[in-house]
This record gives C-alpha cells, sequence and structure tokens, in this order.
C-alpha cells in the first residue's frame, strides 16, 4: 500500500503552495502597478496635448471672428464714407 499524506487526501495546499501563490500574486501586484503608472503618465501627456489643442482652436474661433469683424467694420466705413 502507498503511504499519502492528509493534505493530499484532502487536496489542501502546502505551506509551500501558498507562499508560492503570495510571491507569485506580490510579483502580479507590482507589474500592475507599474502599469497604472505608466497609464497614468500617458493620461497626463494626453490631458496636456488635448487642452493645448482645445487652446490652439480657440485663438483660431477668436481670429476668424477678428477678422470677419474686421472685414464687416471696413466695409461699412467705406460705404459710409463714399455717401
Amino acid at each position: 500500500m502507498t503511504s499519502t499524506s492528509k493534505s493530499e487526501l484532502t487536496n489542501e495546499p502546502t505551506l509551500v503552495d501558498v507562499i508560492e501563490k503570495l510571491d507569485q500574486l506580490s510579483t502580479d501586484v507590482g507589474q500592475l502597478s507599474t502599469r497604472v503608472d505608466r497609464l497614468s503618465r500617458d493620461s497626463e501627456k494626453f490631458n496636456d496635448r488635448f487642452s493645448n489643442y482645445q487652446q490652439a482652436t480657440q485663438w483660431v474661433v477668436q481670429l476668424a471672428f477678428t477678422l470677419i469683424a474686421s472685414a464687416t467694420i471696413t466695409i461699412i466705413i467705406t460705404s459710409v464714407l463714399r455717401k
């Protein structure tokens, strides 16, 4: 008859199994933490780029309105002065 230990019969993990699993989980948590840090930096870069794009778009819109207003004022002044 072969001898089997109590842990083999009940399929309970041994202390070594638990320690190995904890080490693996610790490694996984470290990797996830690194990934979260990287995503956080990428998000900050994206926010900076978006802010720059938004500001540039606002400047273009202001420039367009200024040009339209200038052209309108110029047309009104020239038509008034010609009379």
